[in-house]
């Protein structure tokens, strides 16, 4: 039986969100959770109340933006929240994949649970249906600036709730109302406070921020392996990795780092005893656990902004109702502006561009015969010269790094103003997502160059080690896993079909390693 997601604006995790993402229709499904549905219609009624004593409430009965201060007749209170969503949607580009709109709804559907934001159960429970009946809202994904949050693409996903905008239902991209038809589900009319509850708030930027998270740590476990098989088909040495050394410098991760790759080589009859004319390795060998260990530290640091984000209430205005004497305060603020999660993003890109460029540097020491001389071949193939062997895969390695280096320039130390000078600092976090996200997307195949090349640099150190020599307790089986897809390669071939496969292995968490 599938598991249920219970949203109360409150415990909502990054595995479930990860398993939203990444499930089916209704698997897992989503639920909202009885308290909350108390705590939304007391919202719910406040703003109601508001509306009919005509009192002056920021985007209930005003204009939004530099428009707040006119005011809008009850009788068009309605119309006001429909027109936020019709006016603001204006993204552009690609449109997010189906994984990130899951998560992004999810994410949404949580901050409206914790019921501060007026809207009513049904309209809520409305986007909740889109996630279980698999009805996906076509997000473009660039034109949020990360304050008031993510205004135009939040748009564009409740228009289909209106019965507007387009959605991907079942492989099939149709018209929101059509697709709301053929899930057997009718649109919703948006009533005061409604429209500027589903746009306004920080849930795009978080939810790329989780999904990152995800995939910086499935990156991060195979780094420290593929890392570990450089050093082996380099003859690398492992007392850089002493635990006495990391003791005296105690950052908690560098030392889980150091104290990892120790167990990932134990037994291995590839790294190089102590040599008083090789005393010590190159520093993307030598100084794996520092810049590893520092890596780890910024995913480390996101994962835990993103745990509080999920369960944050991030629109304005928020609804306070008092319960002894249902006394209402409307009280706005900046929950929406995504500045935390801006330079959090922005320092996972940093993180991750560095593991790139260490990758990159340890993949050109297994192709430089001019670093290792007889160890390994030139480019690591046999007849150099008329072979050019992986020479080209630096080539594509280095060319990721260049990018990524631009890419993880910071968005969050830019701002534009907007709304007639009214929204005068924004935060470009969505920006910093984007960008985070196509950096770890260049790291993947970096990372991959690099365990192809280990792989290959590997067996040619098999031929000059005794029969039966073996690879450490953890990379032992990554070189195995890695040869079942791609052979040895005795001369030139078309390569890119087999770096596909090895990046498949890497993205998609297949790389890891537990004494367990």
């Amino acid at each position: 039986m599938a598991e249920t997601v219970i949203l109360d604006g409150s415990n909502l995790t990054i595995e479930q969100v990860i398993a939203v993402a990444y499930g089916s229709p209704n698997n897992p499904r989503v639920e909202i959770s009885g308290e909350s549905k108390t705590k939304i219609a007391r919202a719910a009624a406040a703003v109601n109340t508001l509306v009919e004593r005509g009192q002056i409430a920021y985007g209930i009965t005003t204009g939004f933006g530099a428009l707040k201060d006119r005011l809008i007749p009850r009788e068009e209170v309605a119309r006001l929240q429909q027109n936020i969503l019709v006016s603001h949607a204006v993204g552009t580009g690609q449109i997010f994949d189906i994984p990130t709109t899951r998560a992004i709804m999810l994410i949404r559907a949580n901050t409206l649970a914790s019921g501060y934001s007026g809207i009513r159960y049904e309209t809520l429970q409305r986007l909740v249906d889109l996630i279980n009946k698999g009805i996906h809202p076509c997000i473009p994904e660039k034109g949020s600036l990360g304050a008031s949050g993510d205004l135009a693409p939040l748009a564009h996903m409740s228009l289909v709730l209106i019965g507007e905008g387009e959605a991907e239902f079942y492989g099939e991209v149709l018209p929101g109302l059509d697709a709301l038809k053929r899930a057997g589900l009718e649109s919703v009319s948006l009533v005061a406070k409604e429209g500027l509850a589903l746009t306004n708030g920080t849930s795009v930027m978080c939810a790329l921020g989780v999904l990152e998270t995800h995939r910086a740590e499935l990156l991060m476990r195979a780094a420290d392996l593929i890392a570990c098989l450089s050093l082996e088909a380099l003859n690398g040495t492992v007392q850089a990795f002493d635990e006495r050394i990391h003791r005296l410098r105690p950052l908690p991760r560098q030392m889980e780092c150091a104290a990892h790759l120790r167990r990932i080589l134990e037994n291995s009859n590839f790294t190089r005893q102590p040599d008083p004319k090789n005393i010590q390795d190159n520093y993307s060998l030598r100084c794996i656990p520092q810049v590893h260990g520092a890596i780890r530290e910024a995913i480390a640091y996101l994962d835990w902004m993103m745990r509080i984000e999920l369960n944050s209430v991030t629109d304005n205005p928020l609804i306070f109702v008092n319960e002894e004497d249902e006394s209402i305060e409307v009280l706005s603020g900046g929950n929406f502006h995504g500045e935390p999660l801006a330079i959090a993003l922005d320092y996972l890109s940093i993180a991750m561009a560095e593991l790139g460029n260490i990758s990159e540097r340890r993949l050109m020491r297994l192709l430089d015969e001019g670093v290792h001389g007889t160890l390994l071949p030139a480019f690591l193939t046999r007849n150099s010269g008329l072979n050019s062997g992986f020479m080209i895969m630096q080539y594509t390695a280095a060319a990721l790094a260049t990018e990524n280096k631009v890419l993880a320039h910071p968005s969050s130390v830019d701002t534009i103003p907007t709304s007639a000078n009214i929204e005068d600092h924004v935060s470009m976090g969505c920006n910093a997502a984007l960008h985070a996200r196509q950096i770890i997307s260049n790291v993947e195949h970096i990372l991959s160059l690099e365990l192809m090349s280990a792989a290959q640099g590997i067996d040619f150190r098999k031929e000059k080690l005794p029969p039966g020599a073996q690879l450490g307790n953890g990379t032992r089986a990554v070189y195995e896993l890695v040869r079942k897809h791609v052979p040895f390669l005795e001369s030139d071939t078309v390569l890119y079909q087999y770096i596909e496969k090895v990046k498949a292995l890497v993205a998609g968490g297949n790389l890891h390693y537990s004494e367990s």
